[in-house]
């Protein structure tokens, strides 16, 4: 049985569901012409943005405002090797709203490094995708 018959697609909606489910992921942006990755805890909002917790920094900041970023997060078991991956993509706005920051501050994710005034960032998604790993034997029946 080849690797893609293991798989199914995932419905944007069960993307944003399987995304509420675990506290990290990965932004991939540009930093320098350079594709640059960095794991982030993470939260999905009620209105399916997605909210990033992170240290503040300039070269972070600066790369990710305004600008188009992926983010992707995933659940993976080795033990039945199956899981699931989800890629999201969208603009991304540094939050300055000093307003929903001292919300994000006291409710929102935390960043994983303690920062005693972390950065929150943004990204509204424009285009989710994603794809479930089936266990061995359990084929996908395309149509």
């Amino acid at each position: 049985m080849d690797c893609e018959s293991r798989t199914e697609s995932l419905s944007e909606e069960e993307c944003l569901h399987l995304l509420g489910t675990v506290p990290v992921g990965r932004v991939v942006y540009t930093a320098h012409a350079l594709p640059a990755v960095l794991p982030v805890a993470f939260e999905v909002a009620a209105d399916g943005r997605l909210v990033l917790a992170m240290r503040r920094g300039a070269d972070v900041s600066r790369a990710l405002d305004d600008t188009v970023a992926a983010f992707q997060a995933d659940h993976l078991d080795e033990a039945t090797r199956t899981g699931w991956s989800v890629m999201v993509h969208g603009r991304a706005q540094v939050v300055t709203d000093p307003a929903l920051h001292e919300r994000l501050r006291r409710t929102g994710p935390r960043p994983w490094v303690r920062e005693a005034e972390p950065m929150f960032v943004t990204i509204c998604p424009e285009l989710v995708s994603g794809r479930r790993l089936l266990p061995s034997g359990r084929a996908v029946q395309n149509t």
